[in-house]
């Protein structure tokens, strides 16, 4: 019996209890968390934004140490610090023959399945694969990555998903330069780090926009030589702030028809715009075809970073043992499990960066 956050049906608060979690079986490891960060994405869920089978247990961003593993798991033991992969790639797809293991078409494929069971024997669903909002968790031996030397092991599972997908957005989508102009649209957890990962690019003006004025001084503390409030006017004040071009690069991180939308005109002609944000279907943006043809631009999406997190990770470490990569930076709460439902409050209303449960 371990406690966990079960969104018990779409839209439906969350409900913190106690769940009936098996021993390891064949192929899968059971990990005690030590952090989960409350992500975006997880509201995406809870109100059917992106769909899973219910009730489930969410969270998909997190890290723990290895409590057991089942029959056949040898990559990692009892005691190892581990780093939940949400998303993990199946080696055999189209996808995944392109080396494009972000798109994976059997990445999620776990999530359809019963791992875990309330106590009056209702089935449960692991969210997006690894059911992170938990004391304890069971996932396929695929979703448990080691933890690289150097990484403290709360702090680490924010590499899990903001870390991977806001350093992927510049580094594997946009591949931002040196030298090169960026905005960033959306100063939470993912834009935290996606600031992070564009000063780290060398980029040399890094606009950051947000609706909050409060988020100002988090994210010039990460790497923004800029801040815009956004309005009506923030394509205009990003040309002002660059000759009147527009940023060589613009990462969407909201998932708001309107933000992509502006962040798009906030590109120079030629410039690349990358959507991280993940919006509704009811979110329609619209452009005629004029405009793409003479602006020159290139709009694209951007799955998890487009990143690979068994290569990624050791390269992202790095960056933190160098110091340039600050993951405490993106963490403006620490909460415990109650805490949830109240973060969930905070990121509708567009405060913070990253909450993180600590367990």
């Amino acid at each position: 019996m371990v406690r966990a956050a079960v969104l018990p049906a779409v839209g439906a608060p969350l409900e913190i209890t106690g769940i009936d979690l098996p021993e390891p079986g064949p192929g899968q490891v059971r990990v005690r968390l030590a952090a989960a960060g409350v992500c975006h994405s997880d509201l995406s869920l809870s109100d059917g934004t992106m769909r899973v089978p219910v009730p489930a247990v969410l969270g998909h961003e997190g890290a723990g140490t290895v409590v057991s593993v089942g029959e056949g798991v040898t990559h990692v033991s009892p005691g190892a610090g581990v780093i939940l992969n949400w998303a993990p790639s199946c080696g055999r797809c189209h996808a995944c023959s392109l080396g494009e293991v972000w798109l994976c078409a059997n990445a999620l494929t776990g999530a359809g399945t019963v791992y875990a069971r309330r106590t009056d024997g209702t089935d449960l669903y692991p969210g997006l694969n690894v059911a992170a909002f938990a004391e304890e968790t069971v996932v396929p031996a695929a979703c448990a990555l080691p933890v690289p030397d150097g990484v403290p092991l709360a702090d680490a599972a924010l590499l899990g998903c903001a870390v991977l997908t806001g350093y992927g957005a510049v580094h594997h989508s946009a591949k931002v330069q040196p030298g090169e102009t960026v905005a960033v649209f959306g100063v939470g957890g993912v834009g935290l780090a996606t600031l992070q990962a564009a000063r780290i690019a060398g980029a040399s003006k890094i606009v950051a926009v947000d609706v909050s004025p409060e988020k100002e001084a988090l994210a010039r503390r990460v790497g923004a030589t800029d801040y815009l409030v956004a309005s009506e006017n923030t394509a205009r004040e990003i040309r002002g702030l660059t000759d009147k071009q527009g940023v060589d690069v613009a990462v969407e991180c909201v998932g708001r028809a309107v933000t992509i939308r502006t962040a798009w005109d906030s590109t120079r002609r030629g410039g690349r715009t990358t959507v991280v944000g993940i919006g509704g279907k009811d979110q329609q943006v619209v452009f005629n075809a004029l405009e793409i043809f003479h602006w020159g631009r290139t709009l694209s999406g951007c799955v998890y970073g487009n990143s690979d997190p068994a290569k990624d990770l050791p390269v992202l470490a790095e960056h933190v043992r160098a110091g340039r990569l600050d993951l405490g930076a993106l963490v403006t709460e620490r909460i415990a499990l109650d805490g949830i439902p109240a973060a969930f409050d905070n990121m509708l209303a567009g405060k913070g960066g990253r909450a993180l449960v600590v367990f």
